[in-house]
């Protein structure tokens, strides 16, 4: 009794010490409890600029996690390094009443290299926090203060990062001298902010206040183009003894290119007369750079280096050149010297990659906006794009990780915006034709060949150079074929203009149809079978988003004995609606069915009253591939 004594007084001065704040869970407003797995009871975020040099940052949270859906919202990440230091770190949980169970602080902090696969070396670390809570809810607040000595970027004010979550109140204030120009775009926030001035200072604030939590919508655009930022940039800064200016894209790139890139590009003299020698046969410029290119990926891999100004500066070409291997900055660097070499124009672009398409700002340039660096090769009237990390990558492809988006390219006369490739629904095919044989047991057996195009292209690439072994594992799962025994598998490459992998598989399968009461039943989609429906979600608020397009063809050949009869014949189906398009039709020729099925998506943005429609695309499509036929022995 007297050490729980002990332990509550020194929980209470310790929240005194935190403020008087009411965390019960009873003085949530009960609007902001509908959808919420969490609540933000009140977040300040301060930035305080006293030099480009010289910038502090703190913030203090107070989040109630209600069930364990909010978990994430508990987890606090600090990233640092030698010049973003952690000053102070504190933090007290509450019980649902209100009142302190805990405390913690610095030394309860997990600390770990921030470090990704495939990193050699870089100086980032980060410090993580999960509390140990396993009873709902519950409400933790912490406080932390870093400094800074640089004025390069700073952090976008996200008061809502997700769905579930919402908020009584939050709130960023940007303090900086006079005579600092801070640059920031408000997206979805209502009005402007606050500005206040003092004797040798000027003070930005916004805030919002009481905003309900957003539910979780299958098929929704870019959530910036629905939930509240505030991007921050600066005019002029300082970052690890640079300094420079922009205020646009131009100068942005610019500045990049005069700064980071161009001392970068230097080669010894060697390298320069071995690529000179390696394409002095070939007259075509483009051919000229797919040689390089091919012999690029042969010489090197990929491996993250970033230290000090790394996380935006490649390592030198010369360097790449001697070690063989570099990140993506590095890399696309490295190719961008050894076309220099033979006088072949090229541009080191920043990108947003990923397969969700994300473009580059237009009209608000930030370092902050793009995490990958591509090449862009400016053939006249024929664009050429590389993807410089992988070595398996085809000549001008990029694949769903950077196709169809704004991208920065950095140039000697400054920040020129481009849009890599885009690939319509017909480009992104997979295209499977097989024939079958089937027993009277319910065996079958048969071969298979796919092709993948576009953003298909790569769909099995990861297989390729695993063991046979682990190609059957996957295949098996990927397939879902009963009983499934792949006795040979082969992958081809067409690496042309538009690639094509093409997948090869003879297989058998036992017991593939149920036999049941003299009756067989066959499932006639083998391989390509929708088993996912989307939730009917009514009152929808957002618009329906679908990213990116493709057209799957399956055409499947069952070869029958001939004692077996059609009992039932499923009716076709077909289906046409402005998002996309799907036919399920079987025809019968003596012993031989014929199965051919089409499933087409249409890449754009849909009226969010078209949802209901999409929803009831999905739950067709798995009734109709999940028909079987009916044949009587």
């Amino acid at each position: 009794m007297i050490r729980f004594a002990i332990a509550f007084v020194a929980l209470f001065s310790y929240n005194v010490a935190f403020g008087q704040e009411n965390y019960a869970v009873s003085a949530i407003p009960k609007t902001l409890l509908s959808r919420a797995s969490a609540v933000i009871r009140n977040d300040e975020l301060t930035i305080q600029v006293n030099g480009l040099d010289d910038v502090t940052r703190h913030r203090k949270t107070a989040v109630t996690i209600l069930n364990s859906a909010g978990d994430d919202e508990s987890q606090i990440v600090l990233f640092y390094d030698k010049n973003n230091q952690i000053k102070s770190l504190k933090g007290i949980i509450y019980n649902e009443f209100g009142l302190p169970s805990g405390k913690f602080g610095e030394k309860d902090f997990k600390d770990m290299s921030a470090v990704s696969d495939g990193t050699l070396y870089q100086d980032d670390r980060v410090k993580v926090f999960e509390p140990a809570q396993t009873t709902y809810p519950y409400t933790i607040v912490y406080e932390y203060e870093m400094k800074s000595k640089q004025s390069l970027f700073f952090p976008r004010w996200k008061p809502v990062t997700s769905t579930g979550v919402s908020i009584e109140k939050s709130s960023l204030r940007f303090i900086c001298p006079l005579d600092f120009t801070l640059r920031h775009q408000e997206i979805n926030y209502p009005g402007k902010p606050e500005e206040s001035t003092g004797k040798d200072t000027r003070m930005f604030t916004w805030q919002v206040k009481d905003v309900q939590a957003i539910r979780s919508e299958p098929f929704s655009p870019d959530p910036e183009r629905f939930m509240t930022s505030v991007k921050l940039a600066p005019e002029s800064f300082a970052y690890r003894g640079l300094k420079g200016r922009f205020s646009n894209w131009t100068e942005y790139g610019k500045w990049m290119y005069e700064n980071l890139l161009r001392e970068r590009e230097a080669l010894p003299e060697t390298t320069k007369l071995f690529i000179n020698e390696l394409v002095k046969d070939i007259p075509d410029p483009k051919a000229r750079a797919k040689k390089i290119y091919t012999y690029m990926q042969d010489k090197t891999r990929y491996i993250s280096v970033q230290i000090g100004i790394g996380g935006f500066q490649p390592y030198p070409a010369a360097d790449v050149d001697r070690l063989s291997y570099g990140d993506c900055k590095g890399l696309v660097n490295y190719t961008r010297a050894l076309l220099k070499a033979v006088n072949i124009e090229s541009y080191y672009c920043i990108v947003n990659s990923g397969s969700f398409k994300k473009d580059v700002s237009t009209d608000f340039a930030s370092i902050n906006d793009g995490d990958h660096i591509i090449l862009c090769l400016p053939f006249k009237n024929d664009t050429t794009w590389l993807e410089c990390t992988n070595k398996r990558i085809p000549f001008g492809f990029l694949g769903d990780f950077t196709d169809d988006r704004l991208v920065l390219a950095c140039t000697p006369d400054g920040g020129k915006l481009l849009r890599t490739p885009k690939f319509t629904y017909s480009d992104n095919r997979q295209t499977r034709k097989a024939s079958f044989s089937l027993e009277e047991n319910g065996n079958l057996k048969g071969s298979i060949t796919t092709r993948f195009e576009g953003t298909q292209y790569d769909n099995h690439d990861i297989l390729e150079e695993e063991p046979f072994k682990e190609q059957v594992k996957h295949l098996a799962k990927l397939y879902s074929i009963p009983n499934f025994d792949i006795h040979s598998l082969e992958f081809k490459k067409e690496k042309d203009v538009k690639p094509v992998t093409i997948e090869n598989i003879n297989f058998s399968s036992r017991e593939y149809a149920s036999l049941s009461n003299g009756r067989m039943y066959l499932s006639m989609n083998v391989l390509n079978k929708e088993n996912h429906t989307i939730p009917d979600i009514r009152n929808r608020t957002n618009l329906v988003y679908i990213n990116r397009g493709f057209l799957d063809e399956d055409e499947y050949i069952f070869e029958i004995p001939a004692k077996l009869k059609a009992e039932h014949i499923p009716g076709n189906t077909v289906i046409e609606k402005p998002f996309g398009k799907y036919s399920a039709v079987i025809s019968i020729k003596g012993n031989v069915i014929t199965y051919h099925r089409t499933l087409q998506f249409n890449e754009g943005t849909y009226p969010k009253e078209q949802y209901s429609d999409l929803a009831k695309f999905y739950q067709d499509i798995v009734e109709a591939d999940n028909s079987r036929l009916v044949l009587k022995l």
